[in-house]
């Protein structure tokens, strides 16, 4: 996930003071009264902007009132708000031709003001929609003029904001990842002075990838050299950096913070860290019900695993991760799964499993190469839709004889490209409706497939599991020397009383996750759980002699791990 994460202000309201905790309904019951002033425009501009994410068309409608309200009582800048307000909306909804032009008649509307504030804001947006679409050259230009005018009014969230967004578009690029740390660290300090935790996170993060990256030349007016850039202390620094800014923050991304630190450990070989910080990142992100946040972190708790060759523990790691993939349709992290379990399963002598996610991670290959092929057709078009855009809005614009001949022309073709598209959109939501049933239909099966594999898998050693899938029977085996060991909670009948069932299978999948992770260290098998009591063996499914040894090296390991929990608890005032 080397992706830069880009600190866009797009979504902040100048001169507005309301604030971000009053809830809607409240806003919609003060515009019930409110008179058609300047405050009843920026106040349907707040409201406007609840709706950018949640529901996109609801903020076009309120961002659309508050400009012609705007017009009719002659305020400039709530004009040229509402109309940046306008603009988010289409952001979101993906339109990005209507967000353009909406943010281009903002500016020229700050620009007939002379308010370079906003001026800037809006170079700023439109540099964002430009970089998103891939035209690196021309998000970089609005960005550069965004700070050339956040300089001129002296505005030093503005000078942050562009120069940050500077280093995001050349971080796309490893061979101008030296651009983009010139530009980071002339963010970064003025951020740290502005105390924008947010944004000094989202920086510092970057720098750390850059730093733990390999093959690019240093930035030679900084370090003076022409090694690599692969330095995991400077990488730790950053990440630490970004981890403490993203904790001081409202909404900072702590998760994938910690995953970054845990993999600046395992690149230097530092297996108990590496794998602590992981567990930390998947904990919090688990905490905050954050799937993309749980998605990554298993990534890179997979890494880890793989990287110490704890193949069986990377294997579960890696599956979370592809899981939690299958919820939010992200193709980037179906593929780093895909390729993580294809070389588990090959270092680990399961070459039917290897060959299968090989094969998965060809297709999503294909598919990612699809994506960014039709990304780039859509930037290279991009330019003209917006021009034909803008000549609409022209003839909008004509004397009212032109206007009127030219309405009835486009309302013959809109309605004989209505009909067309109504036809398209009947047969569009047939076709649709078909696809996800047989989406559906296909998850469903892959669904119960995968459970009923694990729960095999959850009562029988992996071995006879699969030799009970391929011929429907397992054959007895004979050992000579096979050490088993049991765990049963103290006080557990106690604790269980006061918990909800749903708390007490928490609290023992909390614990018995964690027995997993220590059985599989010292290459035992889990046999079963039967409510809070543990099963597992050594010595089987292959054989070997160490097997006692084994065994009560992880009891003793499972025994510290309670008894930090128990102090953790007592800590807390909490049973135990």
């Amino acid at each position: 996930m080397n992706k830069a994460i880009l600190y866009i202000l797009i979504v902040l309201i100048a001169n507005i003071s309301f604030s971000q905790n009053i809830e809607i309904d409240s806003i919609k019951s003060v515009l019930e009264t409110a008179p058609s002033d300047s405050n009843k425009v920026n106040t349907l501009i707040t409201l406007s902007s609840y709706f950018y994410r949640t529901s996109p068309t609801e903020a076009i409608q309120y961002g659309t009132i508050a400009k012609d309200l705007a017009e009719q009582i002659n305020f400039i800048k709530g004009a040229g708000y509402a109309q940046k307000s306008i603009g988010m909306g289409y952001y979101f909804q993906g339109d990005y031709v209507n967000a353009l032009i909406s943010w281009q008649q903002a500016l020229e509307t700050f620009q007939s003001i002379d308010f370079k504030l906003g001026e800037a804001n809006m170079l700023n947006n439109l540099g964002a929609v430009y970089f998103n679409q891939g035209e690196d050259t021309k998000a970089i230009d609005y960005y550069l003029q965004s700070l050339k005018l956040g300089e001129e009014v002296g505005d030093k969230l503005r000078i942050a904001t562009a120069l940050q967004n500077i280093g995001g578009v050349y971080y796309n690029k490893p061979a101008t990842y030296h651009e983009a740390l010139r530009y980071y660290n002339q963010a970064l300090p003025i951020m740290v002075e502005l105390e924008d935790y947010e944004a000094i996170g989202a920086v510092s993060v970057n720098m750390g990838e850059i730093f733990l990256s390999d093959s690019i030349p240093y930035y030679s007016s900084i370090y003076k050299t022409d090694t690599a850039l692969f330095n995991p202390d400077s990488a730790l620094h950053y990440f630490e950096l970004g981890l403490a800014a993203y904790q001081n923050s409202k909404t900072g991304n702590t998760p994938y913070a910690l995953n970054s630190i845990g993999k600046v450990y395992a690149e230097i070989n530092d297996f108990n860290n590496a794998i602590n910080y992981q567990k930390q990142a998947i904990e919090i992100a688990e905490n905050n019900n954050a799937l993309l946040e749980q998605a990554i972190s298993y990534l890179g708790l997979g890494y880890s695993y793989k990287h110490f060759r704890h193949h069986r523990s990377a294997i579960f790691a890696y599956s979370k991760a592809l899981n939690y993939a299958e919820d939010l349709d992200a193709n980037y992290i179906r593929k780093e799964a895909y390729e993580g379990l294809s070389s588990c399963y090959a270092e680990f002598g399961d070459y039917n499993n290897a060959y299968k996610y090989q094969n998965l991670l060809t297709r999503i290959k294909d598919t990612l190469y699809n994506f960014e092929r039709d990304k780039n057709m859509q930037a290279v078009t991009l330019s003209s839709e917006i021009d034909r855009k803008q000549g609409q809005i022209v003839l909008l614009t004509k004397d009212k004889e032109l206007q009127e001949l030219d309405i009835r022309q486009q309302k013959t073709i809109r309605n004989a490209a209505g009909i067309v598209g109504v036809l398209l959109l009947l047969l569009a939501i047939g076709l649709f409706h078909r696809y996800r049933f047989t989406h559906k239909t296909n998850k469903i099966i892959a669904a119960e497939k995968e459970r009923s594999d694990n729960l095999l898998l959850n009562i029988l050693p992996e071995e006879t599991a699969e030799e009970l899938k391929e011929k429907g029977s397992a054959t007895p085996k004979h050992y000579d020397t096979v050490s088993v060991l049991f765990t049963d909670f103290k006080g557990f009948t106690k604790i269980a009383e006061k918990l909800t069932p749903q708390q007490l299978v928490e609290e023992l999948n909390h614990c018995f996750l964690e027995f997993d992770f220590i059985i599989d260290k010292f290459n035992l098998e889990k046999i079963k759980t039967i409510g809070d009591a543990y099963m597992c063996a050594g010595g089987i499914p292959i054989k070997n002699t160490t097997n006692p040894v084994d065994i009560v090296k992880a009891g003793l390991e499972i025994k510290k791990y309670m008894e930090h929990l128990k102090k953790v608890r007592e800590e807390k005032g909490e049973d135990y």
